[in-house]
């Protein structure tokens, strides 16, 4: 199984390019995954970070206090920003804008955990920041959500509040307490860990995508580049933040990953839960699912040629 996990966690990024791919194309072979399923398997996706988590992975907010507040400040500033700015750039209708907004105002996910590990990142930071950015998740998204909408559409903060605790901190706060309680049995079904999560994302993208081929296929190349640049755009931004604030390269890689990768899981949910009206909302999610996952896997790829080149530079 550690095997398996290994091999699904290396490959994850075409995985899921395939998925989304066969998805679109032949939307039909996908369409048995209910979209009712998503909360579910993103319930599945939270439980095992939770599990994989100790309550020393929160002590980081007092060890360094200054990271965290950086990486909390950028996450729920840069990405909602360029979320409004691309969107009112491109001249997206009020449907897709709710949909990139929401892809913004969501914290960063569990892959950029795995970015940051991969690129030889400061893995203890990003766990930190995502760790904490989900804890204010429940009030900072649907507040920003509502701030950057309220003048376009009518937004449900409690129905967003409610569902963000529901399908994250809840699932995280339970694998919190059976690693807790059952840490033995935890260490033992840890390695298959990886292929659950990389199954589970690759049904929600299978789902979402699917289930809006047509939206997705309709809206071209418009909803891709901005879905590319808001991911890009958010990298950039974080690497610059790093050198602003003088940390040092592993810190300035967590940061970078951090504020470029969201869970964009959650924005679908939330696309659907509270604005039920707006069909086209969950488009931006889904594209963003398949595309952060391939670009942070280039990212890492680059970082780690870059890292070994100056490793043997060094020498």
């Amino acid at each position: 199984m550690k095997r398996i996990s290994e091999i699904l966690g290396k490959y994850m990024a075409w995985i899921v390019l395939f998925i989304a791919v066969l998805a679109l194309l032949l939307p039909k072979t996908c369409m048995w995954i209910q979209t009712g399923w998503v909360n579910y398997l993103l319930m599945i996706v939270m439980f095992g970070m939770g599990t994989t988590m100790n309550l020393s992975d929160f002590s980081i907010v007092f060890k360094r206090p200054r990271d965290i507040v950086i990486g909390c400040l950028s996450q729920f500033t840069v990405m909602p920003l360029l979320a409004f700015l691309l969107g009112k750039l491109f001249g997206l209708d009020n449907e897709l804008l709710v949909g990139v907004i929401l892809v913004g105002t969501c914290p960063g996910g569990t892959a950029s955990n795995v970015i940051t590990y991969l690129s030889k990142g400061d893995t203890a930071l990003s766990v930190g920041m995502t760790s904490i950015n989900t804890l204010l998740a429940p009030f900072l998204t649907p507040l920003l959500t509502y701030l950057f909408l309220r003048t376009t559409v009518s937004v449900n903060t409690t129905a967003m509040f409610v569902s963000i605790i529901q399908v994250v901190i809840v699932p995280i706060a339970l694998g919190l307490l059976i690693n807790k309680l059952f840490g033995r049995i935890t260490r033992r079904v840890k390695d298959a860990l990886p292929a659950v999560s990389v199954t589970a994302i690759g049904l929600i993208v299978a789902s979402v995508v699917s289930h809006n081929s047509e939206k997705i296929l309709s809206t071209g190349l418009t909803i891709f580049a901005i879905v590319a640049l808001h991911n890009l755009l958010g990298y950039l931004c974080g690497y610059l933040i790093g050198i602003l604030f003088k940390m040092d390269l592993p810190r300035k890689k967590a940061l970078a990953i951090e504020v470029g990768m969201q869970n964009s899981g959650l924005a679908t949910t939330l696309a659907g839960s509270a604005f039920p009206d707006l069909t086209m909302a969950t488009v931006p999610g889904a594209v963003f699912s398949v595309w952060h996952n391939i670009s942070g896997a280039v990212l890492a790829g680059f970082l780690q040629k870059k890292e070994a080149y100056r490793e043997v530079a060094g020498n």
